[in-house]
């Protein structure tokens, strides 16, 4: 009984998300200048926050910015979300889709925002065609608009990737291990 609880509960979660895996727009126009709109607020938020994030990502050959809804209900959940990936050098732009999986101990839904910067072309070019993530988190965010604590943080992923993560909103608390893929839009891609 257990087990057929804990598999109806994971459908939900991820159907819930799913809808989060596209910005708002009727037309493939509509949903990339919602993501453009993601972008810029994301990055000036971060700026406010952050000021030597701005130099970082200037002198960086690209950076990608991802809108994420995730729940987790006890020992499982997942969310979803957008963004775009940019080479600087090129002013390139890869739309992008992303997924997560969580297991592990917690409660609660958020909506978070996460800048990466990429140190080299070469890990840029990789977080587009290959997109995995992997990794554990501890987490504690009660937020709602510009109410309640949350923590930006920076984390190095290796040395030519570091990530800046935002809360835009929600009540979490996890820890938990989280496998997450990005991958291309394609139907937002020329």
């Amino acid at each position: 009984m257990k087990r057929m609880t804990l598999i109806i509960l994971s459908a939900v979660v991820v159907l819930s998300l799913s809808a989060c895996l596209s910005p708002r727009g009727e037309t493939p126009e509509h949903k990339r200048e919602a993501i453009q709109r993601m972008h810029d607020e994301t990055l000036a938020q971060l700026y406010r926050q952050r000021p030597t994030a701005e130099d970082v990502i200037s002198k960086a050959a690209g950076y990608a910015v991802f809108s994420n809804v995730n729940a987790l209900y006890f020992i499982v959940g997942g969310g979803g979300g957008y963004g775009v990936a940019v080479n600087q050098p090129q002013g390139q732009k890869t739309y992008m889709k992303m997924a997560q999986l969580d297991l592990g101990l917690g409660l609660g839904v958020q909506d978070i925002r996460v800048v990466f910067v990429f140190h080299s072309a070469r890990a840029l070019d990789s977080f587009i065609n290959s997109g995995w993530e992997f990794g554990g988190q501890a987490d504690v965010a009660a937020k709602a608009r510009d109410k309640g604590a949350a923590a930006t943080g920076e984390i190095s992923i290796d040395a030519e990737t570091s990530m800046y993560t935002m809360s835009e909103s929600g009540l979490m608390a996890k820890v938990n291990l989280a496998g997450t893929k990005y991958w291309k839009d394609n139907s937002l891609n020329y």
